[in-house]
């Protein structure tokens, strides 16, 4: 019987390894701002969270109804929007965290 692995030994000479010369330290880092702004992240989670949703639910009543073909796909799409939905919240909370800390600052 040969090793599954053995099979795979060419991939060392495909992926040369080449060294990295050190390089001098800039005095200042480069920079870079968001390309996006806050407001238009939180909408575009908050819209990726609703097709996840969209689509756990969509699976959930295929297998209520007997013609769900993959269970793995509901199962993966229920733990996708769970763990989404868990995010959000996280996020939400921090907000308003952050949010009554501004408020009991005095002026």
């Amino acid at each position: 019987m040969t090793s599954p692995i053995s099979g795979i030994s060419g991939i060392g000479a495909a992926l040369p390894i080449a060294p990295v010369a050190p390089s001098a330290p800039s005095s200042t880092p480069a920079v870079s701002g968001p390309s996006e702004s806050f407001a238009s992240m939180l909408t575009d989670g908050l819209e990726n969270l609703q097709k996840v949703q969209g689509r756990a639910d969509e699976l959930a009543v295929q297998a209520a109804n007997g013609t769900l073909s993959d269970p793995a796909a509901y199962t993966m799409a229920s733990t996708e929007a769970a763990l989404a939905t868990q995010l959000t919240v996280a996020v939400r909370n921090k907000a308003v965290e952050a949010f009554t800390e501004i408020m009991r600052m005095q002026a």
